[in-house]
């Protein structure tokens, strides 16, 4: 008990967020993940921020599982429903490397319901 209390609050979010990605079937933890591989992954969203990519819209989110984050990037898109901080997904797609951050554009997605969290 008194090693929680102790314990930095952002080393202790990360360690749940860590664990829900383990109880998550089938989904890799970001660290894990290298250039050009197909991935599901799962955590929850940490910033939500429209920049332009080369002229057009893309709304962009930073993944976060505990292990590393992740640019999210839907091209095309100035919002999307229910894609905001604070909120879990678990996204599917082939991530790349983009100036040393991983990133996956377009994912297939699936947003945790509310009230689990």
């Amino acid at each position: 008990m008194l090693d929680r209390l102790s314990t930095p609050q952002e080393e202790l979010e990360s360690e749940e967020l860590q664990e829900d990605a383990e109880t998550t079937t089938g989904c890799t933890r970001i660290a894990a993940t290298g250039d050009r591989q197909l991935v599901t992954v799962t955590g929850t969203l940490r910033t939500v921020t429209l920049r332009p990519r080369a002229g057009v819209p893309a709304l962009e989110a930073e993944l976060f599982d505990g292990t590393a984050p992740l640019d999210v990037v839907w091209l095309g898109r100035r919002s999307i429903t229910g894609i905001e901080p604070g909120r879990k997904l678990i996204a599917s797609g082939r991530v790349c490397m983009n100036h040393g951050r991983r990133v996956l554009f377009n994912p297939k997605y699936e947003l945790k319901p509310l009230g689990r969290e």
